[in-house]
């Protein structure tokens, strides 16, 4: 089964902007959920965005309302993170998470027990 592979991690200044794409092969996008999480160093790895495939309901978390926008192109099987306003505080290890069970995201979207594919991560430094 192959993994979600992330992409289009970086640096930048605070107030910049960075897309990240996540490629999740081999699953067919019906009715699962999608995420974004990130772990920076020495703390928890934390929901940041998510998406349920079949209907577009997404779900951020509140230190991101406002300036992340999560989307997705079925038809590339991609899933996108839009960050703007980046602030130093969101430097951190992105991850791409998929929920191979075909159930919507939910209230429930940001628990990493229940996603079990994950992708290796992508870099994102945010500097002041």
């Amino acid at each position: 089964q192959a993994l979600p592979v992330e992409s289009g991690g970086g640096s930048v200044q605070a107030g910049g902007s960075l897309t990240l794409s996540c490629v999740v092969s081999d699953l067919t996008f019906t009715e699962n959920c999608l995420a974004w999480f990130r772990q920076a160093p020495g703390k928890e790895r934390e929901g940041v965005a998510a998406i349920s495939v079949r209907y577009g309901a997404t779900y951020r978390s509140d230190s991101v309302k406002g300036r992340f926008t999560v989307s997705q192109d079925k038809d590339k099987s991609t899933v996108y993170l839009q960050m703007n306003n980046l602030k130093p505080e969101d430097s951190a290890i992105y991850y791409c998470a998929a929920d191979t069970l075909r159930r919507p995201c939910g209230s429930s979207w940001s628990s990493t027990g229940r996603f079990d594919r994950w992708g290796q991560g992508t870099q994102v430094t945010v500097s002041s």
